[in-house]
């Protein structure tokens, strides 16, 4: 799905049926308010957000801080500003692109999917669990954009949720790969702690507990 952030109406419907035609799903926004609504129920859906710099009532800029603190969903800024200092300020801010107006369509689709294609290819290291991005390639997790430090040992933990997260897993079943893993002996009762520490970093409800078998990964 693409959001498309745009003020202009009749840019907007040029959009939407430029777009439309090459085969994307859409769905748009005039205003900072709808946007932000927009985000709020469907930003785990977006593959891609074009964003407006001016917006009638706020700034794309607050808006991009706002996507970024939940999300790195690949943005590309289209306005009418076409200065440098704009420019450098959208991508030192880790905007994937900037587009002045007017432009041709045929070169903004062509960027899209350029960015697009980046995004797919890194696609499979970096995962979002609820309200936690894990970043499997930098060992790095974040949560409302924040980062999470992490032990070693709490780390290994996580990666055997995430490497089985269709499963529900025994406690004998994560004791054995943490002791394959590590070529040391974890016990039960450092088992719990640990996982008591993931819940506390991560948020209570990371983590189900199935009595008297094991947990599962919860949150996707």
């Amino acid at each position: 799905m693409i959001l498309i952030v745009e003020d202009d109406r009749f840019i907007l419907e040029g959009l939407i049926l430029s777009l439309k035609d090459e085969g994307f799903e859409l769905v748009s926004a005039s205003s900072f308010k709808e946007a932000s609504a927009v985000i709020e129920e469907k930003l785990n859906k977006m593959e891609l957000i074009l964003l407006d710099v001016t917006l009638p009532d706020g700034s794309g800029f607050d808006l991009f801080q706002m996507i970024r603190e939940k999300s790195e969903v690949p943005i590309l800024f289209l306005t009418a500003i076409d200065d440098e200092i704009h420019k450098v300020m959208a991508l030192e801010q880790g905007a994937d692109d900037y587009i002045t107006k007017p432009f041709h369509i045929r070169e903004l689709i062509a960027r899209m999917r350029a960015v697009m294609r980046r995004y797919k290819g890194n696609e499979t290291t970096l995962i979002r669990i609820g309200d936690n991005k894990i970043d499997l390639t930098r060992g790095k997790i974040w949560q409302n954009g924040q980062e999470v430090i992490l032990t070693a040992m709490e780390y290994k933990l996580l990666l055997i949720f995430v490497n089985n997260r269709t499963q529900l897993l025994t406690r004998d079943q994560i004791l054995d790969t943490l002791y394959d893993d590590l070529g040391e002996y974890v016990s039960d009762n450092t088992l719990t702690v640990y996982i008591k520490r993931l819940r506390d970093k991560l948020g209570t409800d990371f983590i189900e507990t199935v009595r008297g078998i094991g947990y599962r990964l919860k949150g996707e």
